[in-house]
């Protein structure tokens, strides 16, 4: 079933699995917290870049439902701690669901468009390859 914005939902049977990040790490330490909020789409969409020791960054964000269309820099991790969405990558026509403690990658210079189907708490790191 092709969507509005072009890309097609597809029967679960055909998509690939979501990565499993149950077993993560569930507090992050020695870190440094960047005060201001990272806030978009009308306040829908809010996060806080969190840096490691090793110059690495993740945010920790919420998301409320909507659809929305991000753009990426470099590739990142989207870890979906609680919630339900469903996304698809530019170029690509699937959606995918995604459900609390599962994730997907995504390519670097590119972009996503993601359905918040409930209040979704998320993780995104970006990554050096």
């Amino acid at each position: 079933v092709k969507t509005a914005a072009g890309c097609f939902r597809l029967p679960a049977a055909h998509l690939p699995p979501p990565l499993d990040v149950r077993h993560s790490m569930s507090k992050f330490e020695s870190v440094n917290v960047i005060k201001a909020a990272n806030v978009y789409f009308e306040g829908n969409v809010t996060s806080r870049t969190i840096e490691f020791s090793d110059g690495s960054t993740k945010t920790l964000g919420l998301m409320l439902p909507g659809e929305y269309t991000f753009s990426t820099v470099k590739p990142e991790l989207m870890e979906i701690t609680s919630g339900r969405v469903s996304y698809c990558l530019a170029g690509e026509e699937k959606w995918n669901e995604v459900v609390g403690g599962e994730a997907f990658r995504i390519s670097g210079d590119s972009s996503f468009q993601i359905k918040v189907e409930v209040v979704t708490d998320y993780i995104c790191s970006y990554l050096d390859s």
